[in-house]
């Protein structure tokens, strides 16, 4: 990934726990897979904030990022995001300014206004659903505010955390996310790996709609999708059963580690169930290295995205470290 011209590829990783597998073992994982992408030139690695979902690990997203970002020397590492509502913004300034101190010009906070779990454990996140809703733009001001230099008449201040103007992001699968993105001037990161429909509609109204600020002058939109390479079309399509049984098994209300891939898929869900799982799954790019080459440039041309984000999410680890590395030797043929 060597050619500055490409487009920068970048990880997004849940650090999935495997069935039969266990939570440190996912952990590891995790650690392997940021230490291989900072090798083969990966842009950046984000956490995504999760809550009391079997097949997830990374929950306490900034420690995360800490244990990782301690683990390499030069990849961008941050959150993909935090899910802002959960959680009272100085704290994560906070958290985000300690990791900002101990690992500088290396770290990205990513905000989000979903849970990241269900309703009921929501609440024992102390999570007010409307109040969040509407109070989410004034939370990220907020937050915002504890990087900034420090004010003159400032009573309250995040230490660490306060000058260090740590880079924000906001996430989206909506309208919503894009509007906010771009009325507030910050870099949009589009949740395409499980929210396809608005995306093009998204990526349109943020750019619309951009007003230039202090962090940013003009629009910066990175796509996230899954993606998946193999040696073969068939052993990537394999690989993919996972995340399909994956999707089917939380429209089932039946969420778990991700799942053993299988031989026929159709052999363990109904046709109803795999219909519904392919359409969030829509835009996953699955193949081999031509293929999913392929798909990536489609992608950029319908998206004219500056930065794409890969999901990877797949059973065997050191299929989905290979995934990783054949990824990478796409990108020097991706470019705007």
């Amino acid at each position: 990934m060597s050619n500055s011209s490409s487009i920068p590829l970048s990880v997004l990783d849940l650090s999935p726990i495997v069935q039969g597998g266990t939570i440190p073992q996912a952990f590891t994982r995790s650690k392997e897979l940021a230490i291989l992408a900072e090798r083969l030139g990966y842009h950046r690695y984000w956490m995504a904030e999760h809550h009391n979902m079997a097949g997830i690990a990374s929950s306490a997203t900034s420690v995360l990022v800490g244990y990782i970002a301690g683990a390499t020397s030069t990849i961008r590492v941050g959150a993909g995001g935090v899910m802002l509502p959960n959680h009272s913004p100085l704290v994560i300034a906070e958290q985000f300014g300690t990791l900002a101190s101990l690992y500088p010009d290396r770290i990205d906070l990513g905000l989000g206004r979903a849970p990241g779990t269900n309703q009921e454990t929501a609440q024992a996140l102390r999570r007010n659903d409307h109040d969040a809703s509407e109070n989410f733009p004034a939370n990220i001001a907020e937050l915002k505010s504890y990087f900034d230099d420090e004010k003159p008449t400032q009573t309250i201040k995040a230490i660490p955390g306060q000058g260090l103007q740590v880079p924000v992001w906001l996430l989206g699968s909506s309208l919503y996310g894009a509007q906010l993105a771009a009325r507030m001037g910050l870099p949009y990161a589009f949740a395409s790996h499980f929210a396809p429909e608005m995306m093009l509609q998204a990526l349109e109204l943020y750019r619309r709609e951009f007003k230039p600020s202090a962090d940013l002058k003009k629009p910066y939109a990175m796509v996230c999708v899954n993606a998946i390479a193999a040696d073969t079309r068939a052993e990537a399509e394999y690989m993919f059963t996972s995340l399909q049984q994956n999707f089917v098994n939380m429209l089932r209300g039946t969420p778990g580690p991700l799942p053993h891939p299988v031989e026929d898929i159709n052999s363990v869900v109904a046709k109803h169930e795999l219909y519904s799982a392919n359409h969030t799954l829509s835009l996953s790019i699955i193949g081999d290295k031509n293929g999913v080459r392929t798909g990536l440039q489609n992608l950029l041309k319908e998206t004219n995205a500056d930065e794409i984000m890969i999901n990877g999410q797949i059973f065997d680890h050191p299929a989905r470290m290979h995934s990783f590395e054949l990824i990478a030797e796409i990108s020097v043929d991706l470019s705007k």
